[in-house]
């Protein structure tokens, strides 16, 4: 699975039996801010959701940027992976919800 990442859209992205599964992020306050996580159903279950959140923490990473969430997926992912000290956005609402 080939993680892609499109600067100018703000996503990271992957490609897989004619579905596209994406992460949308915004930088703001000195972090990266995973706003929502896409995966189509029928691609689910792959893993496809945390590689591309990782993917996205670690170009924050790279960037000297926080790892921050307001999608649900990403506030349990950082929850799973404390190494990335990340933090919950205060635009985050409660299980199941993003910033769509």
């Amino acid at each position: 699975m080939e993680v892609k990442h499109d600067v100018s859209r703000q996503e990271f992205y992957v490609e897989l039996e004619g579905h596209r599964a994406h992460v949308a992020y915004q930088i703001h306050d000195e972090g990266l801010d995973i706003r929502h996580t896409i995966v189509p159903e029928a691609i689910g279950g792959k893993g496809i959701a945390s590689a591309l959140v990782k993917a996205a923490y670690d170009y924050g990473r790279c960037k000297g940027l926080k790892a921050i969430a307001t999608c649900s997926y990403a506030v349990v992912w950082l929850q799973r992976h404390p190494e990335y000290q990340g933090e919950v956005s205060s635009d985050y609402i409660g299980k199941g919800s993003c910033a769509l």
